[in-house]
């Protein structure tokens, strides 16, 4: 049974780097950020993005993993996240949560996350996911 965790969460730092500025075409970037979360799932997340900007240097496409340690509805472990932004032309986010990475209580889980962001940047989350136990 999937059950759906929703709440919000902050960026706490944001730590851009160009990676290949000199290099003729569009613009490759390494960012690490760090969250912090409120709601269903409460705890930090450590992500670690890579870029693409396009030639006129808007937001092209991102990749990205993110280590979630915490609790998730009372159940404490840590899971990883992968996100595939394919695109600017209007291609849906994706992130899910990558299969064996669940330790300890959230060993087994499985699932996706949406992520909307406010017109005042603050960030809510819906994680739908499930959790089997062996």
């Amino acid at each position: 049974m999937t059950t759906a965790a929703r709440g919000s969460f902050e960026l706490t730092s944001f730590e851009p780097e160009t990676v290949d500025e000199a290099d003729p075409g569009a613009a490759l970037g390494r960012v690490r950020i760090t969250k912090t979360f409120a709601g269903d799932l409460v705890g930090t997340s450590s992500v670690h993005m890579l870029s693409v900007n396009d030639l006129d240097g808007n937001p092209a496409a991102y990749v990205a993993v993110e280590r979630f340690a915490g609790e998730l509805a009372g159940r404490k472990g840590s899971f990883v996240l992968q996100h595939s932004a394919p695109g600017s032309g209007g291609e849906h986010l994706a992130i899910r949560v990558v299969a064996g990475t669940g330790s300890d209580e959230l060993a087994g889980i499985g699932g996706t996350l949406d992520i909307v962001r406010a017109e005042d940047g603050g960030h809510t989350y819906v994680l739908n996911y499930t959790l089997t136990t062996s």
